[in-house]
C-alpha cells in the first residue's frame, strides 16, 4: 500500500470515527419508494427494468428516495440494492467485490421480470462500480445502458469522505474503507478497471457531471470516451446555469431527474447531448 493510499485511509477512518454516523444496517434495509416490486413486468415502452447503485457510504433508501419514485411514476420496473457492508456501513468493501454482489442482483431481477437486460443508474461508486461488473465479471451481455450521475470513473484526486446527513451511531473505531483507496486517482484498481478502455462493447454510457463536485474532482475526470454512439457526458451547467447542485444531492436535482429519464427512454443509445431538460 503506497504512503498516499495509508494517509487517505486513515484519514477517513478518522473522519469516521469521530465526525460522522451512519444508521446501523438493520435500520436502513429498507427500499426506496417505487423500489423492489420483484412482481412488476416491464412494459413494450419501457422493456429494461432499472437497477439504482448507491455511493460510497449511501443505502439504496438514502440515495434514491426520489429518483426512484420519480422513475416509477413513468413507467418503469425499478429496483435497488445495498452493497459493499463494512461494519455496519454500505458501499466501504473492495470495489471488485461489491461488484461481485451486483452480479447475483442482476441475475435476480433478470429472472423476476423476464427481462434480458437491465438498465443500470448509479451515483459515485455506484456509477463507476458496474463497469467493473460489465468488463471483468461478464456482465455486458445483460446491461442496455450504465447511467452515472457524478460517477467516480477514474478516481478523484481528493478525499472520499461520509456526507454530512448521516444521522445514526454505529462503532467507526477502526473502521476501513476500502473503496475509498480504489476510488483513489492512480489506484492499483482504477488501472485495472481503465486498463480494457472506458467503454466494453455493447452496453451504451451516460454521464451527468456537475461542476460543483467536491468529491470526485476534477469533475471532468468522470467522464468516459467512446464513440459518440454508445458514450454521453453531459455537464449539467451546460444545460442549467443557475443549478448549483453538488456530489452528494445530484441524485435527488430534477434536472438530473429528466437528464436520467431521457436516457432511459433511448432504448438504441446513451442520452442525446443535445437534449435539453426543463432548469427548474
Amino acid at each position: 500500500m503506497s504512503l498516499l493510499t495509508r494517509v487517505l485511509s486513515a484519514a477517513a477512518t478518522a473522519v469516521l470515527a469521530t465526525s460522522v454516523v451512519a444508521a446501523p444496517a438493520q435500520a436502513i434495509e429498507i427500499s426506496p419508494p417505487g423500489a423492489n416490486d420483484w412482481s412488476c413486468t416491464p412494459s413494450a415502452e419501457h422493456p429494461y427494468p432499472v437497477i439504482l447503485v448507491p455511493g460510497t457510504f449511501e443505502s439504496m433508501v438514502k440515495n434514491w428516495s426520489t429518483l426512484s419514485p420519480y422513475l416509477k411514476s413513468q413507467g418503469y420496473c425499478v429496483f435497488a440494492l445495498n452493497y459493499g457492508e463494512t461494519n455496519g456501513v454500505y458501499a466501504t468493501a473492495p470495489v471488485a467485490e461489491s461488484a461481485k454482489e451486483l452480479a447475483p442482483f442482476v441475475d435476480a431481477v433478470r429472472t423476476a421480470t423476464g427481462a434480458k437486460k437491465v438498465n443500470l443508474v448509479g451515483h459515485s461508486q455506484g456509477g463507476m462500480m458496474p463497469r467493473y461488473y460489465m468488463g471483468f465479471l461478464g456482465g455486458a451481455k445483460y446491461v442496455n445502458q450504465l447511467v452515472g450521475i457524478a460517477p467516480s470513473n477514474h478516481g478523484t484526486e481528493g478525499l472520499i469522505v461520509p456526507p454530512p446527513s448521516f444521522v445514526e451511531d454505529p462503532d467507526f473505531a477502526g473502521l476501513g474503507c476500502a473503496a475509498c483507496a480504489d476510488q483513489q486517482a492512480g489506484s492499483a484498481f482504477m488501472q485495472k478497471l481503465n486498463s480494457i478502455g472506458d467503454a466494453v462493447r455493447g452496453p451504451s454510457y451516460t454521464v451527468i457531471s456537475t461542476v460543483y463536485d467536491e468529491v470526485v474532482v476534477p469533475y471532468n475526470s468522470q467522464f468516459l470516451a467512446g464513440p459518440a454512439r454508445q458514450v454521453t457526458n453531459i455537464i449539467i451547467q451546460d444545460k442549467c446555469p443557475a443549478d448549483v447542485f453538488e456530489h452528494d444531492q445530484t441524485p435527488n436535482d430534477p434536472v438530473v431527474h429528466q437528464i436520467v429519464a431521457h436516457a432511459l427512454g433511448n432504448p438504441s443509445g446513451p442520452a442525446d447531448p443535445a437534449y435539453q431538460p426543463a432548469c427548474l
